[in-house]
């Protein structure tokens, strides 16, 4: 791709190939194109429409939508004026919109007019929302606002380290708290996440993954930084995809489950998505069978699994395209890769602070300019997760072996003690995941009157296949520890997940 600048704020990019590359396509969202000038032009209607409306720097927007290209474009253009957006995620229910959009404090709420009647239904209980524009829809106010906007250029005084985006955790452990993440964190863990996704001309970049999440905002300003189209997905169904790869679409990152989803479907569906150059994974494992099949039915395409989280703007660590077919060294498939440039990272003792030695298990802890700002309105949260030093408490456990391969173990407060030994989900539901009748399986811990806690596997088997629980217990017992394997095993028909593919555990264990 054509040399550029070295950005310093969200927007550099964008804006550097407006001018270098103004009549080239930019982005596509819903069948229509705009071209690096046009879809610029909108961004600056947009900066100057927020301008008008009184939005300044520190001040807060929302955008509350499925995938829409206006949250991109609200994104840059707050940005642009020194404030931030938070991006709500749609599938919340009213209890969960209300304390949400009440602590974010956004004075101006874009809402998708499938979402409008849940606002309705809330907007007394509202505490800041001054003003709503219904993007989409009979009712669309998004687009007559952007036509009669004079454009506006971004304020000259904005700094790096100004905060521009403000997720929220999925809350499976509480309330949500709101990462802030800034100019400096989103363009450092763009050039690092750079490196895996090479793109040349004539590629073109899909994103798919919900914009409310790392995966989907984050990721989309790669594809941004390199000057590549980018094709937004409305919602990541199979339809929407295979028009996507089939209009040129090169380079993706999706959740496992999706890939599950195209073996599922049969070969026609196989085949479209091995149109794929690259293909990143992430935000739940990919299970070992599933990751064989993929990578035996598309020989050339180009892996990268990465492990990341909000509170580091999205990826930390990756496994990358050559360690998925290194045949030398197969267990590394099980790991989730190396640390990113630019990220430095420690195995610690969570008891006693201090470091691990290769292949101990301990907490992950991180340190890269991509680490957020803090959570917004919650000082005690931000001190407990980010350390006076600038380490981040990761909350997942794991180790690193001899070549610097992080494997992912747990989450801290998922660690199951039985016995006094800890067992850690992943290798338990790798076991059970191998078993040729097993379609997912969730493992947690339960209290036990002998041992403190047992092992317990929730377990979705395939359509058409029949296992009882001592059966699969004995089977699981002949491949991992007779501590480690389940005292208990529950049948259900699917495992509760979050909109980004995690099992919810939570829900699991009530």
């Amino acid at each position: 791709m054509t040399e550029a600048p070295a950005p310093v704020l969200i927007g550099d990019r964008l804006e550097h190939w407006a001018r270098a590359t103004p009549d080239e396509p930019a982005i596509t969202f819903a069948d229509q194109t705009w071209t690096w000038a046009g879809w610029h032009d909108r961004i600056r209607r947009l900066t100057g429409a927020l301008r008008d409306k009184g939005i300044g720097r520190g001040d807060r927007i929302a955008f509350l939508d499925k995938n829409h290209i206006g949250c991109v474009e609200a994104v840059f253009a707050a940005a642009g004026l020194g404030a931030a957006t938070a991006i709500v995620n749609w599938r919340l229910a009213d209890e969960e919109l209300v304390y949400v959009l009440n602590h974010a404090g956004p004075r101006l709420l874009f809402v998708g007019a499938e979402l409008a009647p849940a606002i309705e239904r809330i907007a007394d209980r509202l505490t800041s929302v001054g003003e709503r524009v219904v993007v989409g829809g009979a009712q669309d106010a998004y687009e007559p606002l952007l036509a009669s906007a004079a454009p506006w250029d971004r304020d000259p005084e904005i700094g790096p380290d100004e905060v521009c985006t403000v997720l929220y955790s999925s809350g499976t452990t509480g309330k949500p708290k709101g990462v802030q993440l800034t100019h400096r964190g989103l363009v450092a863990h763009t050039i690092s996440g750079n490196g895996d996704f090479k793109f040349e001309r004539g590629d073109m970049n899909l994103v798919a993954m919900p914009l409310f999440h790392v995966g989907g905002s984050s990721y989309i300003q790669i594809g941004i930084h390199n000057g590549a189209p980018t094709y937004l997905t409305r919602e990541a169904d199979a339809a929407t995809l295979f028009a996507a790869i089939s209009a040129g679409a090169t380079h993706a990152f999706l959740v496992p489950a999706i890939v599950a989803g195209a073996f599922a479907a049969g070969e026609q569906a196989v085949a479209v998505l091995g149109k794929l150059k690259y293909l990143g994974y992430g935000a739940s494992p990919m299970p070992y069978p599933l990751l064989r099949k993929a990578l035996a039915a598309w020989p050339e395409m180009k892996f990268i699994h990465v492990y990341g989280m909000t509170e580091m703007g999205g990826v930390v660590t990756s496994l990358k395209p050559e360690a998925h077919r290194d045949s030398a060294h197969p267990e590394r498939l099980a790991s989730a890769g190396t640390p990113i440039e630019g990220v430095r990272l420690r195995v610690v003792d969570p008891a006693t602070g201090k470091d691990l030695p290769p292949r101990e298990p301990g907490e992950l802890w991180l340190a890269s300019e991509q680490i957020m700002a803090g959570y917004l309105n919650d000082e005690q949260a931000t001190a407990e997760t980010i350390t006076e030093d600038g380490w981040l408490r990761s909350g997942d456990i794991g180790w690193v072996d001899e070549d610097g391969f992080v494997t992912i173990s747990d989450r801290l407060k998922d660690m199951i003690i039985t016995g006094g030994e800890n067992v850690y989900s992943p290798e338990v539901e790798n076991a059970i995941a191998a078993h040729e009748s097993v379609a997912e399986v969730a493992v947690i811990g339960v209290a036990d009157e002998r041992w403190g806690e047992s092992v317990k596997a929730v377990v979705a088997l395939k359509p058409g296949t029949d296992l009882g629980a001592e059966e699969l217990i004995e089977w699981t017992r002949s491949r991992i520890a007779h501590y480690k394997s389940p005292r208990h095993v529950e049948f259900v028909e699917a495992l509760p997940r979050n909109s980004t593919g995690k099992v919810l555990k939570r829900q699991l264990r009530k």
